[in-house]
């Protein structure tokens, strides 16, 4: 089993409530750390599973039975360049240059703000890029793929999340395969 860290931003409980904690704790989240941020809970976990999407799954069922609404995951599926370069253990200035081309074609364009200063790209697009490229693992695309379409899933209110993220994830790895063959 591996160790996977994601945070789950949710809400629907009162974080002065005697039992809040409690109710994480009961309902299986106890290897998350949970405060109120901004208006929302947070519930950042280590958890220990055999995919990052039976991790975010069971997590994610956790948090519901203690009562709450999950609204989104973290990290943050929208990165700028020094995000990308965190997350791929890169240097800000190598990652600059792939994305204007000096360093190799074809990087991913950005999805927000691309008029302005501070464009933001779609990571899991930009993960897939890196791994074709061989500057990311194969694990880490895969986990920024389930990250994506874990929240997208939450956010069409999808009911069989475990079943969806399963197939898309099959499918995104066979993917992964084709383009590295």
């Amino acid at each position: 089993m591996k160790t996977f860290e994601f945070s789950i931003v949710a809400s629907g409980l009162d974080p002065e409530a005697e039992d809040f904690a409690d109710r994480f704790f009961n309902a299986g989240c106890d290897d998350a750390t949970l405060s109120f941020q901004k208006g929302h809970i947070i519930a950042d976990f280590a958890r220990e599973a055999d995919s990052v999407d039976d991790a975010i799954c069971s997590a994610i069922e956790c948090v519901v039975a203690a009562g709450a609404i999950v609204d989104r995951l973290e990290p943050d599926p929208l990165v700028n360049l020094t995000d990308i370069a965190t997350r791929a253990g890169l240097t800000r200035a190598a990652i600059s240059q792939y994305s204007t081309g000096r360093r190799s074609k074809n990087f991913p364009s950005p999805v927000a703000r691309v008029t302005s200063d501070t464009p933001l790209w779609d990571w899991a697009t930009v993960a897939a890029w890196l791994f074709q490229h061989e500057k990311l693992s194969r694990d880490d695309a895969i986990e920024a793929e389930v990250m994506k379409a874990a929240n997208e899933a939450i956010k069409d209110h999808e009911t069989h999340l475990r079943d969806a993220l399963k197939e898309r994830m099959e499918a995104y790895e066979t993917s992964l395969e084709k383009e590295t063959a």
